[in-house]
């Protein structure tokens, strides 16, 4: 990836429109998916996607694990739900039908204890209701898909993949721009106005003129928001997640995707293992607090964003109420025999000197000011403006039927 128009080349970005019928902020998967449905809907219209960095899919896109989740943890009937199990349907076909790396591999959650067990079941039946093709397996049903897995009985999910995501992006924004669209990297939103007929979009590259726009830049989200003038109601916690990889000697030890049974009380999956498309294992993630929104090293770190956190009373009601598993996480960043030791519970055979340091993702999650995690995808706004407020995964996985609902709800203005 570049910073050019499409994303791919090294030349500079092209001069910015006066005017356009949809400005997208944010040029991540999701912003690109928006400008490509928009385009789908209403043939003719001319979105303008305008990213602030010098290539897209530069944060969450760019470092995401790459699995198409199939929907089977999350709540039936919410918006989660619903566009992961159509998402995971359509994210699989758009990469069939534009040749980009994708495999429907399936993947085993896995329970490791007796207690663990009810909490397999009750995901059996939230999958059942999601409509997601799941299955019930005993150990040696685990044995068949995971030879090297570990565990007293597990869930087998058929829907679930893995794709290229930043491929994906990439892709889309061809689109856009072929039919007529416009996607500008190296351009920073500073502000959003409502006029008569329009909106002012401010940017560092100069002004232009929108119809309609749409917010969806991520672990600024919230930001851009509040500058323009919207109360969200939650504020964007980001939560650093580091990955190890498999030697590659190792890497045999896993097919497809192994994942244990989360924990009903602790809002992230834990430490799971993941066959990329390139033939890697991927082991992870965790989950640390950020010191820095977009800071992807250990001791990346910005004063704003930490100001932003220990000064938001959420925050500190979320630390109060998951503390212990807060301390848990912090252990396994600072030592990998505690992170393998995590991992070794899906995969006895692993050994410390296995795991491989690899790199970071950074999750935009919104927190409600009593501590809660927003649980379900979250818009806000109205009128010209919709701001997408939290989408954190599934959201790639979801990108296409996510950008087809704002496309809907743009439109219907």
């Amino acid at each position: 990836m570049g910073g050019s128009t499409d994303g791919s080349t090294g030349q500079a970005p092209s001069a910015l429109p006066e005017r356009c019928d949809v400005a997208v902020v944010g040029g991540g998967i999701l912003g690109l998916a928006t400008a490509f449905a928009l385009i789908r809907a209403r043939p003719g219209i001319r979105p303008v996607v305008l990213e602030k960095e010098n290539r897209l899919a530069s944060h969450q896109t760019g470092h995401n694990s790459g699995v198409i989740h199939s929907g089977i943890y999350y709540r039936p009937g919410s918006l989660k739900a619903r566009f992961a199990v159509l998402g995971a349907r359509s994210m699989v076909e758009f990469c069939r039908e534009h040749d980009l790396p994708v495999q429907v591999t399936g993947k085993v959650i896995v329970a490791t204890t007796e207690a663990e067990l009810g909490q397999l079941d009750r995901l059996y039946e939230r999958g059942q209701a999601n409509g997601v093709r799941v299955r019930r397996l005993d150990r040696a049903g685990l044995a068949d898909h995971e030879p090297h897995a570990g565990g007293l009985a597990a869930l087998h999910v058929a829907d679930t993949g893995i794709c290229d995501y930043p491929a994906v992006a990439l892709r889309l924004a061809r689109l856009v721009t072929e039919a007529g669209g416009g996607v500008h990297p190296a351009t920073r939103v500073t502000g959003l106005r409502e006029e008569a007929g329009g909106v002012v979009v401010h940017t560092g590259r100069g002004t232009l003129r929108a119809d309609r726009v749409v917010n969806c830049a991520g672990l600024q989200s919230d930001r851009l928001a509040a500058r323009a003038g919207v109360r969200a109601g939650a504020r964007i916690v980001p939560f650093r997640g580091e990955y190890y990889e498999l030697a590659p000697h190792r890497a045999d030890l896993v097919r497809g995707l192994i994942y244990p049974v989360p924990d009903p009380d602790f809002p992230f999956l834990g430490v799971h293992l993941t066959r990329m498309v390139d033939g890697t294992v991927h082991v992870g993630p965790n989950a640390v607090l950020a010191l820095r929104r977009e800071g992807y090293g250990r001791y990346s770190a910005s004063p704003r964003d930490v100001l932003d956190t220990l000064t938001y009373p959420g925050f500190w009601s979320l630390a109060r109420r998951h503390w212990r598993a807060g301390l848990a996480e912090m252990h396994r960043s600072a030592s990998r025999r505690a992170f393998a030791r995590a991992a070794r519970g899906l995969l006895p055979e692993l050994r410390d000197d296995d795991l491989v340091p690899a790199g970071a993702g950074v999750r935009a999650q919104a927190v409600g000011p009593g501590g809660r995690l927003v649980d379900d995808f979250l818009f806000g706004g109205g009128g010209r403006v919709l701001h997408v407020l939290n989408a954190p995964s599934p959201a790639a996985t979801a990108s296409l039927p996510i950008g087809a609902e704002i496309a809907r709800r743009l439109l219907a203005e």
